[in-house]
C-alpha cells in the first residue's frame, strides 16, 4: 500500500536526512512535498490529499499542536519527530500514530511506517466493507464515497450514471450530481435489482424516469429533466424489455 505524505520540520539538515531515510527504507511513502513552518505545512495539507504527515513539534512561530489545532478535522495519520520526549503525553493526546525521538532510529523509523500502513489498510478495508451500496426492498439507499467518509443517497432520486473513465457521475433529482471513484460496470451491478437500465456503454438509466422512446437504429430516451440520451443498438433490447 502506497501512502501520501509530507515531512514538516524546520531544519533543513533534519529534513534532508529523514527523507533520505524514508526514500531508502520506506518504500510504501512517497513524499509530496516538505514545508519549515506552521504557514507551509498548512499550504501543504490543504492542497493534497494525505495519509501521512511527519511532524516536527518545535517550529519557530507555533508547534505542532498549534499546527494541528489549525487544521482541525483530518484523515491523515501523524508521526511526530522530536527531540524532547517530554511532549510524548500530549503527542498521544492529539492521537499521534508514532512518537519519534531524535536522532532518528532507522528501525524505529521502519516500525512507525509499518504502523501507519497497518493502519490506513485496515481503514480502507473497513470503508470498502461499509461502501458496499444497501439496495435491498428495506433500505433503497446507496453509499458513495467522499474525500473524508461516504453519502448516503436515496437510490429513487437518481436520474441516470454517465461513466467517465473510471469514475461516474451521478445525476439527481435536484439537479445535483456527484463524481464517484467508481465504475460505471460498479454501479450496473450494483443497481441491476432497482429498474436500472445500462442503455450505452456510457450510460446507465433509472427507467422510472424515461417519459418518452425515439427509434432509431438503437434510438433514444427523454428523462423527466428533459435529458436525451443516446441508446446503443446493442443494448436496445434491455431497455426495450423493462416497458413490456
Amino acid at each position: 500500500m502506497k501512502l501520501r505524505a509530507i515531512i514538516v520540520e524546520d531544519e533543513q539538515a533534519s529534513r534532508v536526512i529523514l527523507k533520505n531515510y524514508v526514500t531508502k527504507y520506506c518504500p510504501q511513502i512517497t513524499i509530496l512535498g516538505e514545508a519549515e513552518n506552521i504557514d507551509e505545512a498548512l499550504v501543504l495539507i490543504k492542497s493534497n490529499e494525505l495519509d501521512l504527515v511527519f511532524l516536527d513539534v518545535e517550529m519557530p512561530y507555533g508547534n505542532a499542536f498549534d499546527l494541528l489545532e489549525k487544521v482541525g478535522n483530518h484523515t491523515f495519520e501523524t508521526i511526530f519527530v522530536t527531540a524532547y520526549n517530554q511532549y510524548a503525553i500530549e503527542a498521544l493526546n492529539k492521537h499521534a500514530s508514532y512518537y519519534l525521538l531524535k536522532p532518528i532510529s532507522i528501525d524505529e523509523l521502519i516500525k512507525a511506517v509499518d504502523y501507519v500502513v497497518e493502519v490506513k489498510s485496515k481503514e480502507n478495508d473497513l470503508q470498502n466493507t461499509v461502501l458496499i451500496p444497501k439496495t435491498n426492498s428495506n433500505t433503497k439507499k446507496i453509499t458513495i464515497p467522499t474525500q473524508d467518509g461516504f453519502e448516503v443517497l436515496e437510490i429513487k432520486d437518481i436520474l441516470y450514471c454517465k461513466a467517465d473513465d473510471n469514475y461516474t457521475h451521478i445525476y439527481l433529482q435536484n439537479e445535483h450530481k456527484k463524481l464517484v471513484s467508481k465504475t460505471l460496470k460498479y454501479f450496473e451491478e450494483i443497481l441491476k435489482e432497482s429498474s436500472f437500465a445500462r442503455i450505452h456503454k456510457s450510460y446507465l438509466v433509472n427507467i422510472n424516469y424515461v417519459t418518452n422512446y425515439k427509434k432509431g437504429k438503437g434510438g433514444s430516451v427523454t428523462l423527466t429533466n428533459g435529458k436525451e440520451l443516446s441508446v446503443s443498438s446493442s443494448k436496445k433490447g434491455e431497455l426495450l424489455a423493462f416497458f413490456k
